[in-house]
């Protein structure tokens, strides 16, 4: 196999409401193929949890990025706590735009990578600005959230009577969604022993927030009008399978490409054994690479009279330098045992 030499970096920078977010990035020693902007599922992290698709991506000559939202992974703030769903998508369309303007990566295509509810963010964030974003890879999108672990509707109604009074309790009732998520034991494990991951209930306000989300996807489906590559295990029982075939039914794009894997569950990219990793990477990686085989077919928005709105912090957080690192082209390390993947939830 090709082995790829790519470079890590992390930041942190300043949002709009002055909270501190903690921000990657892995960038291929080559000039990139095309943008690819990471968002992580609710409870993770994009350093740790969503490495290995940093590095496979960064591999097959992608520049990845990443930004852990308020309140999540290495970000300040109360821990997943989602006042407005609206921060979350607002804070990572402000960093990613600010990367696109960058005159090194003004001509570059932009690609978003969603992952459960980073599905949602992915979809608000083209919604945002609908010419701005080349495509989207959508892995097992929140659109909906399965009623098989949905809180009953009784719960629901009386939970959201006192939202704007206990917003921050976590006391909604919720089923293991680490079990319900990922298929390898030994994944499951290693998921469960990471203190980085948040495994407590989830907040009032959150849960809340996360479901109006979801019905709202569900109901505007029609609206997407970005190239997608929506993927989603057969036997998922945390966001609903079905709602993934219909998004690539009702969207209005013609680029739309869906593939359901047989017997796969939540965590297409992290809780399944090896094999099922490597094929559900190869076909992420093959989508990407047959819409950027030819710049002169992938059309870019022009970023013109750019202003940022986050600020990079300098005091209180060293950037830890750049590390060279070498990957191989499948991000299989070398050694033997079993490899470590990121993980993402709901």
């Amino acid at each position: 196999m090709i082995k790829c030499k790519f470079e890590y970096h992390e930041e942190y920078i300043r949002n709009s409401r002055d909270v501190e977010l903690f921000a990657c990035r892995w960038i291929p020693s080559s000039s990139p193929r095309a943008l690819v902007f990471l968002c992580h599922g609710y409870g993770m992290e994009c350093s740790g949890f969503m490495r290995e698709c940093g590095i496979r991506l960064a591999s097959a000559e992608y520049a990845v990025f990443g930004m852990d939202y308020e309140g999540h992974g290495r970000s300040k703030g109360a821990r997943c706590y989602i006042k407005k769903f609206s921060n979350i998508v607002n804070d990572c369309y402000d960093y990613y735009t600010s990367i696109s303007a960058k005159e090194e990566y003004r001509d570059k295509g932009r690609f978003l990578y969603g992952e459960s509810m980073g599905g949602a963010v992915a979809l608000l964030l083209h919604k945002k600005d609908p010419s701005f974003w080349n495509g989207a890879i959508l892995v097992a999108p929140m659109c909906k959230i399965s009623e098989k672990v949905k809180p009953h509707p009784v719960v629901i109604n009386l939970l959201t009577r006192v939202e704007d009074i206990i917003p921050k309790w976590k006391i909604v009732p919720t089923k293991d969604v680490i079990d319900a998520a990922f298929k390898d034991p030994i994944k499951r494990e290693e998921i469960r022993n990471n203190k980085l991951i948040y495994q407590e209930k989830p907040r009032l306000k959150t849960a809340l927030e996360m479901l109006r989300t979801s019905m709202n996807l569900e109901d505007t489906l029609h609206e997407i009008t970005l190239p997608f590559f929506v993927l989603h295990g057969e036997a998922d029982i945390v966001t609903d399978p079905e709602i993934s075939k219909a998004l690539f039914e009702r969207a209005s794009t013609s680029d739309k490409t869906i593939k359901l894997y047989p017997g796969m569950w939540h965590g297409l990219t992290s809780g399944e054994p090896d094999a099922n990793v490597d094929l559900v990477f190869a076909d992420i990686i093959n989508w990407l690479d047959v819409r950027t085989k030819d710049s002169a077919s992938l059309t870019v928005t022009p970023i013109q009279n750019f202003t940022s709105n986050v600020e990079k912090v300098v005091d209180g957080h060293q950037e830890k330098s750049k590390r060279s690192q070498t990957s191989l082209l499948c991000g299989i390390n070398g050694g033997g045992g079993r490899r470590l993947v990121h993980r993402s939830s709901l």
